[in-house]
């Protein structure tokens, strides 16, 4: 049996960072090179597509060249290139699709085009965390909340989606209605840790928010962000403190996830749950997910290392070799996608 290391590069341009790995036998991250574009769109409180496509093409070079470079790699050692063709912003993805397809036409490397959000439940296979199919796998991040049954490498079956808001992108429009800065989550999380440290009978008291989606048939799988979000711009119109809003709107969208999660373990069986995305940043999901894991016997895997919850080249790279030892190859007219 051969020992030939098998060599990957992933590149990641699907929204707002700009991201190019190298990864070596699917498992092992030689380099992982982000720029994040936060402090371009910070302005705006939210992604302007035409600022991160525009942004993406000026960096995408030099971030390529330093992953090479930290990889210690050259071009022909490469035996695969994975790059996400959907779904994202459409401007911002051909740009990650023209490197994809220079390094082919150059050199002629394999290409293998990655679903984004897919490669999101791959993260934890760089971390030694490779699992057994079927599993769970928990999306959270600026753009998406979803839950789905994991088959196998481009075998992925969405079982519940967010009805409108995503938790992350309703996390940065409730910090704004606050005047806090962006990305909201990191701001809302300290606000929410802060009050509960003041106010130790913080969790025994009712949220001033409802209950997420209270009335959804116990055989529907949803999320849905969008009631909160103004029920946040209603609470502080009305001068409530913000610490409190802060704290009840986390802990009212955390609960929302908790019990989506149950559902979708009581209708498959299935007790193997990897999570990912931006939002599993949060030390306050972490611990709601972990204590979940914990009352509830839960096999629950997400990132340790936090770059890994964000959008990232590894994940792509890492997904990208399962899918390149399947077979799989993709011509060079390969078309980008805003949708999966």
């Amino acid at each position: 049996m051969s020992d030939k290391k098998v060599i990957g590069l992933g590149i990641e341009t699907s929204c707002d960072e700009t991201s190019v790995a190298i990864i070596e036998n699917g498992n092992r991250i030689l380099s992982n090179e982000i720029y994040s574009q936060i402090q371009e769109h910070a302005p705006f409180h939210g992604v302007v597509p035409e600022i991160a496509s525009r942004s993406h093409l000026l960096k995408i070079n030099p971030v390529y060249e330093r992953a090479m470079e930290i990889a210690g790699v050259r071009p022909e050692d490469l035996d695969y290139c994975a790059v996400t063709s959907r779904p994202g912003l459409t401007g911002s993805l051909m740009i990650g699709g023209q490197l994809a397809r220079c390094l082919n036409l150059v050199h002629g490397i394999d290409l293998i085009t990655v679903d984004h959000i897919e490669a999101h439940m791959y993260a934890v296979f760089l971390e030694g965390k490779e699992q057994e199919y079927p599993f769970l796998g928990l999306l959270l991040s600026g753009g998406n909340s979803a839950i789905f049954r994991v088959h196998g490498p481009s075998e992925m079956e969405l079982l519940g989606t967010t009805m409108d808001d995503a938790l992350g992108e309703a996390f940065d429009k409730a910090a704004s209605v606050m005047g806090l800065p962006y990305p909201g989550g990191p701001y809302v999380e300290k606000q929410a840790l802060e009050y509960a440290g003041a106010h130790p009978d913080a969790w025994s008291r009712p949220s001033m928010f409802p209950r997420l989606l209270k009335d959804l048939p116990s055989s529907k799988l949803a999320f849905s962000y969008s009631g909160i979000k103004t029920a946040v711009l209603q609470a502080a119109g009305r001068g409530e403190d913000t610490g409190q809003i802060c704290f009840d709107f986390q802990r009212t969208s955390f609960e929302l996830v908790r019990r989506m999660l149950l559902r979708a373990m009581e209708s498959t069986g299935l007790s193997t749950v990897v999570a990912s995305g931006g939002v599993l940043a949060s030390n306050s999901l972490r611990n709601v997910l972990n204590e979940l894991a914990q009352e509830q016997g839960i096999q629950l895997h997400y990132p340790e290392d936090r770059k890994l919850c964000t959008d990232n080249a590894a994940m792509v790279g890492a997904l990208g070799f399962k899918l390149w030892k399947s077979g799989l190859r993709n011509n060079l007219d390969f078309p980008v996608s805003s949708r999966r």
